[in-house]
């Protein structure tokens, strides 16, 4: 679909991506993208996006996308990051991380920020809003007590996001290895893309099957 432009880059494999939802799959956004979108596009949904690598897209450059009509929707990673600051102007946030963002529970962009392969999308590491949720199971297991949960949060803040990880995390607590091959760390900003891609793609079905009525 030709009208759909997507900006995926680590967040979710590119083929569950096609899985779900047909559309022009573009790499992480950055600053000055949108202004060079097709003539055609008509919904934009943002995931990824770049942070340090390239300026990054700007809330301006979403409100004006706004502004040409198109509908734009934004989850998981940078979508999230500027759907939160632009949700009031029409932008639709989707998913856990942006309403996180948007209810002032998360603040820093650092939250969702990881280091990747350029080409294969490989994580080199783990986002902080995966640990926390990680910390968070941890501790309603009673594998760890509240008090060490924020210990351990403020640790792997402390540190560069390219630096945290679910091994830097066990050397700090090596009690989280066995629970981590019992039950497999989470990943939110996955389900988040997933659920962009669901919730655009109904969008659009009730758009055209509204379409085909009205003739």
């Amino acid at each position: 679909m030709h009208d759909i432009a997507i900006y995926l880059g680590p967040s979710l494999d590119r083929s569950e991506a096609l899985s779900i939802l047909d559309a022009n799959y573009l790499p992480p956004i950055c600053r000055g993208d949108l202004a060079k979108l097709a003539e055609e596009t008509r919904v934009v949904g943002i995931i990824d996006g770049e942070f340090f690598q390239n300026l990054s897209v700007s809330p301006k450059e979403a409100i004006a996308t706004l502004d040409r009509g198109i509908q734009v929707f934004g989850a998981a990673s940078m979508g999230a990051l500027r759907a939160a600051e632009t949700c009031r102007f029409g932008t639709v946030g989707v998913g856990e991380i942006f309403r996180m963002f948007r209810d002032g529970i998360l603040d820093g962009d650092d939250e969702v920020a990881l280091a990747y392969d350029r080409e294969s999308y490989a994580h080199y590491s783990e986002p902080l809003v995966n640990i926390r949720r990680a910390l968070e199971m941890a501790a309603a297991e009673n594998v760890i007590e509240e008090q060490e949960r924020q210990r351990l949060v403020q640790q792997m803040k402390s540190l560069y996001f390219p630096d945290r990880s679910y091994g830097a995390l066990q050397k700090l607590c090596p009690c989280l290895g066995d629970f981590f091959r019992r039950c497999p760390p989470p990943d939110i900003k996955r389900d988040d893309a997933r659920e962009l891609l669901l919730v655009i793609r109904n969008c659009v079905r009730s758009r055209r099957q509204a379409m085909v009525t009205n003739r």
